[in-house]
């Protein structure tokens, strides 16, 4: 797997979230630990467009979000 580690999910999950062995995911880190969902394009680019704005106008959004 090169330099990334595989996870074993339950199958109640993998059911759930209808991914099958060897499908990418994305991870996501959040406040209390990680989000992981099947690999989306378009949720992958957003993502992307949101850690540019988010480091482009770091200071904006503090001042918006009031901190």
């Amino acid at each position: 797997m090169g330099g990334s580690v595989g996870v074993t999910l339950p199958k109640d999950i993998v059911d759930d979230l209808h991914v099958q062995p060897g499908d990418t995911m994305t991870v996501v880190r959040i406040d209390r630990g990680i989000l992981l969902t099947p690999y989306d394009p378009v949720f992958e680019e957003a993502m992307r467009l949101y850690a540019e704005a988010n480091v482009q106008y770091r200071n904006a959004l503090r001042e918006l979000a009031g901190k």
